[in-house]
């Protein structure tokens, strides 16, 4: 069980670059209220060419998305890149994409749709951050903040504390992501080795027999065999149509991750509702279903 490579810690006055890699940006007020927070912090922020470009619901062409995420990785002044929005389009990019891990790790921010590119960042061996991205950011109470600047700049960070299903504990690397998402890179290359890992899954706006559809898939894929726990954050939106007979998502959750026979954590304070607490992606973590806690353990550099 190994943690993935942690990038530098950030300082004041680091170069921080800003992408668009997947939906195409509608929040122009809050992108620009988010920025402020991160200068606020002494860092120089810069908006990658292009940001603003539209191609039908993405952020622009493949091509221009993903020559953004390569300028930006392949800066040698560039410390951290920060995710504009979620929506969809990451994957398109990463068809055929490949990290160059000869250049500095940096820090990669950001939650939803981003996960494809924090998992695929993952099996690359670099640790990145799940966390809100920039049409988010803003709304996020003080200690969320707090939280995002400690895990970035190596401070440790504070357990979190949710509803523990019994069954003791289990320590293993976190992986943290949006539930779709995830589920769409099962059986493709960019899936990481869930072996001894603690799955942290978040969604948003998916009717309960959405979800239940997707745990099933990971159920009957297999690709629970080996997971040692599951963190479970918001699961925002998701109450089942009106007048439709149906499990609620907490009953669905229960349901089909109840039996795995491993520790259990609900309603963390992560995924699409406030707060958003920021998670490491690719290091060690311990999930008490016991006490309900999930306790992550940053190396100080």
């Amino acid at each position: 069980m190994q943690s993935k490579i942690l990038p530098p810690p950030l300082r004041s006055g680091d170069l921080l670059r800003i992408i668009a890699p997947s939906g195409a940006l509608r929040e122009f007020e809050m992108l620009g209220q988010s920025v402020e927070i991160w200068r606020s912090r002494g860092y120089k922020v810069e908006i990658m060419s292009d940001i603003a470009e539209r191609w039908g619901y993405l952020a622009g062409k493949d091509e221009k998305r993903s020559q953004q995420l390569a300028a930006a990785w392949q800066d040698p002044d560039c410390r951290g890149i920060l995710c504009v929005r979620g929506g969809f389009g990451s994957t398109r990019i990463l068809e055929n994409w490949h990290w160059q891990t000869s250049t500095l790790p940096k820090w990669l921010i950001g939650f939803s749709d981003i996960t494809a590119l924090l998992w695929s960042l993952y099996t690359a061996g670099i640790s990145s951050v799940h966390a809100p991205v920039l049409t988010t950011l803003a709304d996020e109470p003080d200690w969320s903040l707090q939280r995002l600047f400690d895990l970035v700049e190596g401070r440790p960070l504070a357990p979190l504390k949710g509803c523990g299903w019994g069954g003791g504990s289990a320590t293993g690397i976190l992986l943290a992501g949006n539930l779709t998402v995830a589920t769409h890179l099962l059986a493709t290359p960019i899936q990481p080795n869930l072996d001894d890992v603690i799955l942290a899954l978040e969604d948003v706006t998916e009717a309960p027999y959405r979800i239940d559809r997707m745990l099933t898939q990971w159920r009957l894929s297999g690709a629970l065999s080996k997971v040692r726990g599951i963190a479970l954050g918001s699961f925002t939106r998701c109450e089942p149509p009106i007048s439709v007979p149906s499990f609620s998502v907490e009953e669905v959750l229960r349901d089909r991750l109840g039996d795995l026979g491993i520790p259990v954590v609900s309603d963390l304070p992560f995924g699409h509702n406030i707060p958003n607490a920021a998670l490491p992606v690719g290091v060690q973590a311990t999930l008490d279903a016991d006490r309900g806690i999930l306790d992550i353990c940053v190396e100080k550099k």
